[in-house]
């Protein structure tokens, strides 16, 4: 797998978090992660404390903010969600301003949007600070199944294959007078994701058999093994033991 796929994903940069080899940053991501979610849901300081671990550890990459603000959109999504769950969910209602809403929906919209940017900004430092390359081989010294491993390495190749035919998708919309400004351009575009999503299915049949020509056998080669020390790993472990002595100390007070 060359350095050139996914390239976007990783910042070069000489900080802590980018010398950290990347299986000991793979498990504290995650070990922190499982901690954050493990808060219970009413301890919104808490929660609101480790989401300012979270952006710390974000800024200690030195990564400009044109670089990672791009990548925090991807919470888009919950954060909608997170703003509409007051009002749909049952339940006692609670004054909100001008308004009227469900305080369970509240207090689990404000648990949502704090545990989920959390575990967004942090993944984000995981991203700027991993190659790739260095990702499919943490994951392996972990002893992940090979078919995850597979999955994992073949989007980060073929992600920016697949971005760059959308890009010229759009130029090709574009320059035959296409705007997508009203309902009426969602037929179009339905039928360009649907050409999109055939072009990659046929471009991965094709790939599959030119790897079965190859002599594929179903299973990654293995990579040089990697290696961390007791210093790297308590750096790497960190965050995730201050989340549990949070996530415990919530819930010995409650």
């Amino acid at each position: 797998m060359g350095s050139a796929p996914g390239a976007h994903l990783h910042v070069e940069g000489d900080t802590v978090l980018h010398r950290l080899p990347a299986h000991t940053k793979l498990v504290g991501l995650m070990a922190f992660v499982l901690a954050v979610v493990s808060v219970p849901s009413e301890a919104h300081v808490a929660l609101g404390a480790l989401l300012a671990l979270g952006v710390a550890v974000l800024l200690s990459t030195r990564v400009a903010a044109r670089h990672l603000l791009p990548r925090l959109a991807v919470e888009t999504p919950f954060a909608v969600f997170a703003l509409v769950l007051p009002f749909v969910a049952v339940g006692p209602t609670t004054a909100l301003g001008p308004v009227t809403v469900s305080q369970t929906g509240l207090t689990a919209a404000v648990a949502l949007l704090l545990k989920g940017t959390t575990g967004v900004v942090t993944a984000v430092a995981f991203a700027v600070t991993t190659r790739p390359r260095d990702l499919v081989r943490a994951l392996q010294h972990l002893r992940v199944p090979d078919p995850l491993v597979l999955i994992a390495s073949f989007m980060v190749r073929y992600l920016d294959v697949v971005a760059d035919q959308l890009r010229r998708m759009k130029v090709a919309r574009a320059s035959r007078g296409f705007s997508a400004r009203s309902v009426r351009a969602w037929p179009v575009l339905a039928a360009g994701t649907g050409a999109l999503f055939i072009r990659s299915y046929e471009r991965g049949e094709r790939v599959h058999l030119a790897m079965v020509s190859r002599g594929w056998t179903g299973a990654m080669p293995m990579t040089s093994p990697l290696s961390a020390t007791p210093g790297q790993w308590a750096t790497a472990l960190a965050p995730a033991l201050v989340a549990v002595v949070v996530s415990v100390g919530v819930r010995m007070a409650g």
